[in-house]
Order: C-alpha cells, then structure tokens, then sequence
C-alpha cells in the first residue's frame, strides 16, 4: 500500500470519513465568476456542496477555496467547516486535492478516509455521497462512483492512499493517474440511478441551477 499506516491506538472507534470539497475554481469559462459563488436555489453554491457531503454521512467537511476566496467566506455559510486556502488554485485541480488532503492529515481527530467532491456538480446529492461513503473498509480502501459503467465523483480516498495520490497530483489531473495505476484496487458504485455527474463549466450549463 502507498503511504502511511497509522499506528494502532489501543481502542477501537468508529471510523471517521471526511468530506473534501474542491472549492477553488475560478470559472474561466464563465467568464471568470467563481465556481463557489454560483447561485443555487437563491445561495452560493458551495453551500449546497457542503450539504450534501454532510447529509450524505461525511462527519466533518474541509473545503478548499481559491478564486475570491475572501468573497467565499464572507457570502457563504459554511458553519463548521474547515475552509483552507489554495493560493495556486490556477494551476488546476490538482493543487488544491493536495492542499486539501495536506489539511486532513493535519486534523485533529484521525481521518480514516476522504469523500472527494467537485462544487461543480449539483446534479450529485447525499445519496450517492453515502453509497460511496459505505464501501469504506480499511485506511486502504478506494472507491469512487460510477455512471453507465464510467467512474466519476464523489470518489473516496482511504488515509494509506492519500501520500501515493498527492505525489500524482499535478495540472487538471487531480487523481486520475492514480486511480488508473490501481484500477483493480477501486470499488465502483453504481450511482447512475441516484445522481447525474454533470459540471457547470460553460454558460449553457448554467440552466442546471436552480
């Protein structure tokens, strides 16, 4: 397994899966309005993002800003929540997965294992959040959702993955060298019934919002 183990504490507990919400896009194709800052169902859509990986069984959410981060946490409502900052959001995705995964390592409690979820896809809510949240096993588990037969998000990292994946995280790639390296090693979870993995990368996808 790639990474580090943690040492046994003596006790047994339940185990304790975060959620992780990539929060930092500046909408480039949107003509610059960042992604957190939509509006969904009358607020900022980054709320909506929280509400999900909450109600879908996360225990506790970090959410990674970028774009007008200081806009984000002054509309947003985000009660409880670890917001951290990712001030290379430009480079892509894969700056802020490592940001975000550097923050739950440094939790106080030890994180078991990560939801990984994109602000950008309201057409996911809390049930496929919690059918991937119940195929966690061991420190080591990965897991992600699936769509007609295709792997998509939320995805979920056990805390043995986190080092391996973060050292791949580079440009827009986020995971996905990763996860094509141990594609023997990932549990798909239908979702296809429950959830439509749509982005809003463009104006026309805009007519997704409520």
């Amino acid at each position: 397994m790639t990474g580090e183990t943690r040492e046994p504490t003596g006790e047994t507990r339940e185990p304790l899966v975060a959620g992780l919400l990539l929060a930092a896009g500046g909408g480039r194709r949107l003509g610059g309005r960042p992604k957190a800052l939509l509006r969904h169902r009358g607020r900022p859509l980054v709320e909506n993002a929280v509400r999900v990986l909450r109600e879908g069984g996360c225990e506790t959410v970090h959410v990674v800003l970028g774009a007008a981060a200081d806009r984000v946490r002054a509309e947003a409502v985000l009660p409880g929540c670890v917001l951290v900052d990712n001030p290379e959001w430009a480079e892509g995705m894969g700056s802020s997965l490592r940001v975000g995964l550097a923050s739950l390592r440094a939790a106080a409690l030890p994180v078991d294992a990560a939801v990984v979820s994109l602000v950008d896809q309201p057409g996911i809510g809390a049930a496929a959040v919690a059918r991937v949240r119940a195929a966690y096993r061991t420190p080591g588990t990965l897991a992600a959702a699936s769509y007609d037969g295709k792997r998509g998000h939320p995805v979920l990292f056990g805390a043995d993955r986190w080092a391996g994946i973060a050292a791949g995280a580079v440009g827009d790639q986020g995971a996905r060298d990763y996860l094509k390296a141990h594609r023997d090693a990932i549990t798909l979870v239908d979702c296809s019934d429950v959830a439509e993995p749509y982005d809003i990368d463009t104006e026309a996808d805009l007519v997704h919002l409520e």
